[in-house]
């Protein structure tokens, strides 16, 4: 049941970062929202764990604003894996970050 709210949350937190971020957009219709959302969601899975090991020292530093970065890395490489997301630049891949985070926190708090 987690791995299905995961996903609609990607799918949600997606289409809200496309109606409310200029310079970024998700092509496609709900086709590609689930694409995305799928690609996002494996990516937060398999790469998101190794890049929170790698840089725990600028996490600690920064007192857990580098997760940022972290989680704005795992939407660019969702972007260049997949052809649904189109980023058009880092003001854009900033905005869409922090709601994308912030839908995934609320959606969390069901799992």
């Amino acid at each position: 049941m987690g791995i299905i709210i995961g996903l609609l949350a990607n799918i949600a937190a997606l289409y809200l970062a496309n109606l409310w971020v200029v310079g970024f957009a998700v092509s496609g219709g709900w086709w590609g929202y689930l694409i995305a959302g799928l690609v996002l969601g494996i990516l937060n899975l398999i790469v998101r764990p190794i890049l929170k090991i790698i840089s725990t020292p600028l996490i600690l530093i920064s007192l857990g604003l580098f997760l940022i970065v972290i989680n704005a890395i795992i939407l660019w490489l969702a972007a260049q894996l997949t052809s649904y997301i189109m980023i058009e630049n880092l003001i854009a891949l900033l905005w869409a970050t922090l709601i994308i985070a912030a839908v995934n926190f609320i959606a969390h708090l069901f799992k």
